[in-house]
């Protein structure tokens, strides 16, 4: 458990800062990768609110998050045609295929990476990012909402 918890917390901080790293090459800040990374998952347009949702963040945060990603032209706000009174945040698309070619150029190493692995180990990896991403959601509310010490 020691070793799993060791190369745990070096596989979180080579993220962190591979994040830092992507971010810098695209003049943007770690969470509005991670913002981009998000939206290129969802169907559609969202809100602001389902940004907040997405990424953890404040309403108040997401809003300025939304700002960095317009003025940098990632993304554009409008208005829902079915409900005037909501404003979508739909992205780009000519700066998404720009986001997505530097992610294409080192997609090309992580897939390479996973080709070592057999059918049952790929699924056990993918549960394991599943559970990650879960027990992440989890204790960012922890963190937001003031529960530890």
């Amino acid at each position: 458990m020691a070793e799993l918890g060791a190369t745990s917390r070096r596989y979180m901080a080579a993220y962190a800062l591979f994040n830092q790293a992507l971010a810098d090459h695209l003049h943007l800040h770690p969470t509005d990768v991670q913002c981009l990374n998000l939206l290129s998952l969802e169907p559609g347009p969202v809100t602001t609110g389902r940004i907040a949702e997405l990424t953890g963040l404040t309403t108040g945060s997401a809003t300025r998050l939304v700002d960095r990603l317009e003025r940098a032209g990632y993304v554009r706000r409008r208005r829902d045609t079915d409900d005037r009174r909501k404003v979508l945040v739909a992205t780009v698309p000519a700066r998404m295929a720009e986001f997505g070619a530097v992610w294409a150029q080192l997609n090309g190493a992580w897939f390479a990476m996973f080709d070592a692995y057999d059918d049952r180990e790929i699924a056990l990896l993918t549960d394991h990012m599943r559970r990650t991403v879960a027990m992440s959601v989890r204790q960012i509310s922890r963190l937001r909402g003031g529960e530890l010490g």
